[in-house]
């Protein structure tokens, strides 16, 4: 089992480090494009990101406005008593 394994892993390596350099040539328009996605991706993640952790703040800061303005109008309605 190990002999094969070895083999595998041989193998493997006399193929990675037997392979040429790809000839490939992204032109300035292709290269933008994909600058351009990869910027919308990364914005996109990021806003989605941004309003998921803000949620539960928004959250809590609309209840506590609404407990103040309760407690104001309970006070409110005791000042008209004295």
């Amino acid at each position: 089992m190990r002999t094969k394994a070895f083999f595998t892993l041989m193998i493997m390596v006399l193929i990675v480090g037997t392979t040429n350099t790809a000839l490939a040539y992204v032109g300035p328009g292709a290269g933008l494009s994909l600058i351009g996605a990869l910027w919308g991706l990364v914005l996109s993640v990021g806003a989605a990101l941004w309003f998921v952790i803000l949620w539960p703040l928004r959250r809590r800061r609309k209840r506590s406005q609404q407990q103040r303005d309760e407690a104001e109008a309970a006070g409110a309605n005791h000042d008209g008593d004295i």
